[in-house]
């Protein structure tokens, strides 16, 4: 009997990965592998599934609600995948992790790797990009995301740690320039401002009543990349807002300090991002509860 399934899966991934091309990619086929499969799909549905031109493919009112029918039967196969793991525990399959590039490379990729050691039969795969992806569409398991998460049903997030930050300098600044007492003392001094996309990064600093404020901070030098920030703090180049992670081993050279150190520090909240679903799969979870029991010991060591 001919299997009532081949090419369902082609599909659903020519549908989330928005066309037939990166569909190719995801499941190491060539495109025109992807394009049979879906015409054999069809031909045995009797339905056109795309509307096809020569640069994208769209769905058909049949394929949407066919896509739809395919999600709820996936969702099932899911549910009974969670069923087995729970019972035997066994961490197996794919697992693709997303997250910021310093920040996945000092805190979160240990604990992965570690995580992998311990799960064999783990395939992990982790990209670093501080570019916010769409999940599905480039079909991502889990993103780590910092910052203010935006609302949206399509995701679902848990909270992994609290990043302190810091304003800090080096001592050869202080020397030449002085130290800011005062949110107005700010504009006489230099100030290294992360920035991406035609914008800075707003800091969150404390007024002399200890409360948090917004600060937009202008400057003549800015980066889209932290750790240079923290290279150009050290050489004196001016102040800089920083995660406390990240220089916490060049204060403790003695090569930055910390400044305000008498007042309220901000906090940036660091989550795990994944596709909406009910069942997450073992694999992903148990991920995630790594990552929330190692990354406040990394955080704070």
């Amino acid at each position: 009997m001919r299997d009532r399934f081949d090419g369902v899966e082609v599909f659903v991934e020519a549908v989330e990965a928005g066309g037939f091309a990166k569909a190719a990619d995801r499941l190491s086929l060539s495109r025109s592998a992807v394009g049979k499969a879906i015409a054999r799909l069809e031909e045995r549905l009797g339905v056109r599934l795309f509307h096809r031109t020569t640069r994208l493919q769209s769905l058909t009112e049949d394929g949407q609600q066919y896509y739809e029918r395919c999600l709820r039967a996936i969702e099932e196969l899911r549910a009974g995948e969670s069923l087995l793991e729970s019972g035997r525990r066994d961490v197996f399959g794919r697992l693709r992790v997303s997250m910021p590039v310093l920040f996945g490379r000092y805190c979160a990729a240990p604990i992965l790797l570690a995580f992998a050691r311990q799960h064999p039969k783990l395939e992990l795969e982790l990209s670093f990009n501080d570019r916010q992806i769409d999940l599905i569409a480039d079909g991502v398991d889990l993103a780590i995301r910092n910052g203010v998460l935006g609302s949206g049903s399509a995701l679902s997030a848990r909270r992994l740690v609290s990043q302190r930050k810091v304003l800090c300098v080096s001592p050869a600044y202080l020397a030449a320039r002085g130290q800011p007492r005062s949110l107005a003392d700010l504009a006489g001094h230099d100030s290294l401002v992360y920035w991406r996309n035609d914008h800075g990064l707003t800091w969150q600093l404390p007024d002399a009543g200890g409360a948090l404020v917004d600060v937009s901070v202008t400057s003549r030098l800015r980066f889209d990349d932290l750790e240079v920030i923290a290279d150009a703090a050290v050489a004196g180049m001016g102040l800089a807002w920083l995660p406390h992670w990240l220089i916490r081993d060049r204060m403790r050279a003695g090569a930055l300090v910390e400044l305000w150190t008498d007042r309220p520090s901000a906090s940036m909240e660091c989550y795990a991002v994944w596709p909406a679903t009910r069942y997450l799969p073992l694999r992903s979870r148990l991920a995630i509860d790594a990552l929330v029991s190692g990354l406040p010991k990394c955080l704070d060591t």
